[in-house]
């Protein structure tokens, strides 16, 4: 029996898909090539074909609702075999970038990290909130009693300006705050998909919880999905380069910042960690791995472009802020077993500028994708959007 939708178009929101990645979406007249092609495309409802012409009219809340606009990995197998050039692939990262935008908490923040105009403040935010908290340091070490004993002989040291009691407690209180605007963010998504979902009769979860979540997070660590694509089959490389590259430094920090009540870290813990530590080693490599997954992703985009594929501001600066992060902390190394003064000082305050503007920015730039892709591939192995459930 077919379905009457209520239609609403957003006119509004068709200029915007035109503007960020999706000019070429009018061309597209539903011949259904990109979801043939598509390895990615579940059975049931199988996308791109239907996002397209929910874009064409407008339909900002079931595109916002949709699970499958995440499922996408823009690998551009339906954007190579369009045969009107639509660019499928393109549209579905200009609805994603509109996503985060609508979901975000507050959504003027994700107005400000989406736009070009709004880098100035971004960037003296970081700066300004960390130069504040280095000119409280030395009252509240006086006011509490806290040891100021540090150590020259220990190369790496930077305990003297930036002390680790202040850096943990000041990195962890925004990213507690980034952490529950990501939460907020995620919610507003899962409700929006279960309301949708419900409206479109799926109402019954055709998989536990948990088995989805563990699927998912077994196909994020593998990476699996990428191997499926066949035009662009060297994302599979770069993105499993930064990916694990940033989660061995996120392991490795959050090792450092939980030494003194972890269980599993002796008492004769010391910090900094020397050269051939193997914490130490295992950061560099994953320092390492995730500057050659952004500089081999980087190269990509300027060579799609050269063929017509379309960056935005949104996907750039994520790229350079995440490789930014990277080189400040190689370069940071550096110039502290060189004992530069105060050129180590500098650019670590440098880099923990760019540590901040990527973790508090987390729940509005493109690093939102890791959540919210998150959820709706748990969305769909919950409810089956594969149509594989036994």
């Amino acid at each position: 029996m077919a379905q009457r939708y209520h239609i609403e178009p957003d006119l509004d929101f068709i200029k915007k898909i035109g503007t960020f990645g999706g000019e070429d979406l009018k061309k597209c007249y539903q011949c259904a090539t990109c979801s043939v092609v598509c390895e990615l495309a579940p059975q049931q409802r199988p996308f791109p074909r239907k996002e397209m012409i929910w874009a064409q009219w407008g339909l900002k809340k079931k595109l916002f609702a949709n699970p499958d606009v995440w499922l996408c990995n823009q690998c551009d197998d339906c954007s190579t075999h369009c045969p009107r050039g639509a660019r499928p692939g393109d549209v579905m990262a200009a609805i994603r970038r509109e996503s985060v935008i609508h979901f975000a908490f507050p959504r003027l923040l994700g107005r400000w990290v989406s736009r070009p105009k709004y880098i100035p403040l971004l960037m003296s935010i970081p700066a300004v909130l960390l130069g504040l908290a280095l000119l409280v340091k030395a009252p509240i070490e006086n006011a509490f009693g806290i040891s100021k004993h540090f150590s020259e002989n220990i190369v790496f040291s930077t305990t003297r300006m930036f002390p680790h009691w202040l850096l943990n407690s000041f990195f962890s209180f925004f990213t507690v705050l980034a952490f529950i605007a990501t939460i907020v963010g995620v919610m507003r998504f899962w409700r929006a998909m279960k309301t949708a979902g419900a409206q479109d009769g799926i109402t019954t979860p055709a998989r536990g919880l948990v088995q989805s979540i563990l699927s998912v997070l077994k196909s994020i660590i593998t990476h699996n999905n990428l191997t499926m694509c066949t035009t662009e089959s060297s994302r599979f490389l770069y993105h499993l380069f930064a990916f694990h590259g940033f989660m061995a430094l996120f392991v490795v920090t959050l090792w450092v910042i939980t030494a003194a009540y972890n269980p599993l870290i002796p008492n004769g813990f010391i910090y900094p960690f020397n050269f051939w530590n193997p914490w130490k080693m295992l950061a560099n490599l994953g320092g390492i791995a995730l500057i050659s997954g952004c500089v081999l992703m980087i190269r990509d985009r300027l060579r799609k472009r050269e063929q017509g594929s379309s960056s935005t501001f949104f996907d750039w600066a994520f790229i350079w802020t995440l490789l930014a992060v990277a080189i400040t902390g190689l370069i940071t190394e550096l110039l502290h077993y060189a004992r530069l003064e105060p050129h180590r000082y500098i650019a670590y305050f440098i880099h923990l500028a760019f540590v901040f503007a990527l973790l508090m920015y987390l729940p509005y730039s493109k690093f939102a994708h890791l959540a919210y892709r998150t959820i709706a591939m748990v969305y769909a192995e919950y409810y089956d959007r594969t149509g594989e459930a036994s």
